[in-house]
């Protein structure tokens, strides 16, 4: 069954973007019903194509993780044909999105500033390192680095131990959300404003938005956040804690939640105690309540706790690993594991939608696509070249 139009349907994205950031922006749009036209380099394509193990008959399970819903066309705009057919396709498109150092399309003609005064309608997208402005916007950003230099590497992991990057590309994916984010307030504008504009998304601004309470905290009192492990800086107890056969985690947000807990551990004076009684004593004699805890969640397993503590409407859960989420019926009824028809990989399982739409839903149409999968039907769909001029362009290695 054919999925209805989406929110975005009718919005023509030219992607030129590669790797994570920009391909995760480009991906929610396209879920969201935008038609994407990814611009790939010709024999080589995006880098995450060569990013593996694990690959699944050749193709790059990173690749295929940030890549649905989109159409990828092999360009060499380089070359003066190349160049041409790219202008043709910005000339129909309603965003570009890139996600290179800043100057490069610049030098490559097809800057900003250049492309808006043809196009004054084109919403023009750019995810980089450290932004299109300030001292340090020439400079590479992967996202480890931007961990590093964001603050967030500072503040993940054992307070006795190393610092660590979380184990997803998180400043990646927030600047590909806030790219998302922009580019439909972009729209919107476009829509009362009648002109697009320029979405300027830096990884560092990205990271440095989510220091959030730590940065306040640092406002307020001049204390740099430190590493705690899994305790919070300013709820108590909201941490990890070790039942008798595995860890779960306990997230206590107020009083009322810290009674009904020691109702569930059969210890209602600590509920009372002077030490414990608010949210802010119990923060500053937390290594004491942490011990007690511990030693009374030591003597059943944590699935015993869990159930406990959610009946009495305490929020916990288990420290799961990956294949215990996909499974868990949860997900599975949010329709948050789906498929897709692979034409070499058969049925594809992905990641489902997490925004749900009642009226316009995103849906997943079209799988990731193969490196130049649809160069020779934009071309000739959209652009209007015969098969001969296709064949000379490929012999040319400009497609």
């Amino acid at each position: 069954m054919v999925p209805p139009p989406g929110p975005l349907d009718g919005i023509t994205v030219l992607d030129l973007t590669r790797v994570l950031s920009g391909p995760y922006c480009t991906m929610l749009l396209g879920d969201m019903g935008a038609r994407v036209i990814k611009i790939e380099q010709p024999g080589r394509g995006d880098d995450t194509r060569a990013w593996g193990p694990p690959f699944v008959h050749g193709e790059s399970t990173y690749f295929l993780s940030i890549n649905r819903n989109k159409e990828s066309v092999t360009l060499d705009y380089k070359q003066p044909e190349g160049r041409a057919i790219l202008e043709q396709l910005v000339q129909r498109a309603d965003v570009l999105v890139e996600n290179f150092r800043p100057g490069a399309l610049e030098r490559a003609g097809f800057g900003y500033e250049t492309l808006e005064r043809r196009y004054p309608r084109l919403v023009y997208a750019s995810i980089s390192g450290f932004g299109q402005s300030g001292p340090r916007r020439d400079e590479p950003g992967y996202d480890a680095v931007i961990q590093a230099e964001g603050g967030l590497m500072s503040i993940t992991g054992a307070a006795d131990g190393p610092a660590y990057r979380l184990g997803v590309a998180v400043a990646d994916f927030i600047s590909g959300l806030f790219a998302a984010q922009g580019i439909l307030a972009a729209l919107f504008a476009r829509e009362r404003r009648g002109t697009g504009q320029r979405v300027d998304v830096a990884m560092l601004d990205a990271v440095v938005a989510l220091l959030t309470y730590q940065a306040g905290s640092w406002f307020a009192t001049g204390e740099i956040p430190r590493r705690l492990g899994n305790r919070h800086p300013s709820i108590a107890p909201y941490d990890t804690f070790d039942a008798s056969d595995g860890e779960f985690v306990l997230a206590v947000g107020n009083d009322s939640q810290f009674r009904a807990c020691c109702v569930v551990l059969g210890n209602e004076a600590l509920a009372v105690d002077p030490r414990f009684s608010t949210n802010a004593a119990r923060v500053a004699h937390y290594d004491v309540l942490r011990a007690l805890l511990n030693d009374r969640f030591r003597t059943a397993t944590r699935q015993q706790w869990i159930a406990r503590l959610t009946a009495a409407s305490v929020p916990a859960g288990a420290v799961r690993t990956v294949d215990e989420v996909l499974g868990d019926p949860q997900v599975v009824a949010r329709e948050m594991i789906t498929a897709l028809d692979h034409p070499l990989l058969g049925s594809l399982k992905q990641l489902g939608l997490p925004v749900k739409l009642s009226g316009t839903p995103g849906a997943l149409r079209r799988a990731p696509p193969r490196l130049g999968e649809h160069t020779d039907s934009v071309l000739t769909h959209d652009l209007g070249y015969d098969t001969d001029r296709i064949s000379a362009l490929r012999r040319a290695r400009v497609i």
